[in-house]
Order: C-alpha cells, then sequence, then structure tokens
C-alpha cells in the first residue's frame, strides 16, 4: 500500500505519513552509535567508527565528530555525505552570526536553523530529507552547557543523556539507569559512555580503534574541544575492563555454593 505514497517526499499516506521521512530515519537506525552525556562540568560525545581502515590520516582525519565554532561541536550518524553537507553548513550560519552581531551565537540558535532546513527539503519536490541525525554538544553564557539532538524530519530537543544510530534503544536504557543528574562529572560521563558502548556495539572487544570520543570543557572562561588521543582512550578501557572482571569474580564468589 505503501508504494503509492512514498515516490514524493511531499506526499502524505491516508495515515497522515511521510514515507520518505521514515525511510530516512532508517539509515540512522543502521549506521554506527554515537552517544552524548551532559556532566555538571562538561559534555561528552562519543561515537562508534565503523571505517577503521590503517591505511587513513587520523593525524587530520575525523570520521564522526566536527568542531563548528570554538563553543559547539557535533557528532553524526548516518550517511556522511549528508552530514558534511550539513556541518558546513552549520558552520556558516555561526560564523554569519559571529560578523553581524559580534558576539557567538547561541547554541539552540544554531540547531533550529539547521532543523528549518531540514523541514524544508520534506516539505518541497524534488528534494530528499538528509539521512542524518546529529548530536550537537556547545555552550553558551545564556544556559551554559546544552546537549541537543536533530533528526532529519526537522524535530530537534534538548537532552541530558541519548543515543542515535544502531542499538540507540539498548544504549538509551541503560543511560536512564546509569545516569545521575547533577552527579556526573565529566570524568564520570567518559567512563559511562564506555561502559554503554561496550554493552551495546556489535563487537566482541572494545578498542579505541573502534571508538572516537570528545569532550567539551570550560577552562579560564574559554571554551576546549578535545578529541580524546587512542592511548588515553585504551586506558579508559583497560581501568572498565578491570572493573567488570572485578565485579564478574565477586558475583561468582557470592554464587558459589559454601
Amino acid at each position: 500500500m505503501s508504494r503509492r505514497y512514498d515516490s514524493r517526499t511531499t506526499i502524505f499516506s491516508p495515515e497522515g505519513r511521510l514515507y520518505q521521512v521514515e525511510y530516512a530515519m532508517e539509515a540512522i537506525g543502521h549506521a554506527g552509535s554515537c552517544l552524548g552525556i551532559l556532566a555538571s562540568d562538561g559534555i561528552v560525545l562519543a561515537a562508534e567508527k565503523r571505517n577503521t581502515n590503517k591505511l587513513l590520516d587520523e593525524v587530520s582525519y575525523s570520521e564522526k565528530i566536527y568542531k563548528l565554532n570554538e563553543d559547539m561541536a557535533c557528532s553524526v550518524a548516518g550517511i556522511t555525505s549528508d552530514a558534511n553537507v550539513l556541518t558546513n553548513e552549520l558552520r556558516l550560519i555561526a560564523q554569519r552570526h559571529l560578523l553581524q552581531y559580534q558576539e557567538p551565537m547561541p547554541c539552540e540558535q544554531i540547531v533550529s536553523a539547521l532543523c528549518d532546513i531540514k523541514q524544508a527539503y520534506t516539505q518541497f519536490g524534488g528534494k530528499r530529507p538528509f539521512g542524518v541525525s546529529l548530536l550537537y554538544m556547545g555552550w553558551d553564557r545564556h544556559y551554559g552547557f546544552q546537549l541537543y539532538q536533530s533528526d532529519p524530519s526537522g524535530n530537534y530537543g534538548g537532552w541530558k543523556a541519548t543515543c542515535i544510530g544502531n542499538n540507540s534503544s539498548a544504549a538509551l536504557s541503560m543511560l536512564k539507569q546509569e545516569y545521575k543528574e547533577g552527579k556526573t562529572t565529566v570524568k564520570d560521563a567518559l567512563d559511562l559512555a564506555i561502559k554503554v558502548l561496550s554493552k551495546t556495539l556489535d563487537t566482541t572487544k572494545l578498542t579505541s580503534e573502534k571508538v572516537e570520543i570528545a569532550t567539551l570543557t570550560r577552562e579560564k572562561d574559554v571554551t576546549k574541544l578535545r578529541i580524546l588521543p587512542a592511548p588515553e582512550l585504551e586506558t579508559i578501557i583497560k581501568k572498565y575492563e578491570a572493573e567488570e572482571a572485578k565485579a564478574e569474580a565477586e558475583k561468582k564468589k557470592q554464587e558459589k555454593p559454601m
């Protein structure tokens, strides 16, 4: 039945659905996972790296995390070529505002401006929705640290912790149980991100080659965006594995009959 209505992005089905938008959401559901965690002293973005070719020059290459301006960065899940177009547009939006008003653009205003463009691609003929969802982390003087998520439909919302991409439902369930509002520091958020990714990624062992993590913090009134190097990631992963092994040993000890 849907085939009568899914050939054009602007045609509603009898149930009031836009199938092309739903197909775009489905594409994101099969993409690499991205999760964001809002901490009391910063924000953590973590993403699964699907392309782990050893010949890639990763000194100047970031597959999933993009810097937008001095106070904001984003992570993407979906079609990377679509993401490149949207991230370039985000940078232009931010720079135009800075040039016109001589002050950084508020985080939500940047997200809202891009979502207006994304929504237009669901409304006008001859275009298709962008097959990518974005997680934005940023800081502004109005609301401090902020974490947003936007969809191909143009919807967006602020989050304390969220996940997009493959196995996002399982990750969200873990985040609901583990996240502690107001008590989570960046260090705690890093440990939680590794824990969630290790449980939800389709891999037997988590390594620094398979994940990319960035932190956004404030030091001396300056926003610092930092993508964690591989050695530091390995240290966090090994710490988590040691804690898991210890917890498993304790569990077996308790279950052992007297």
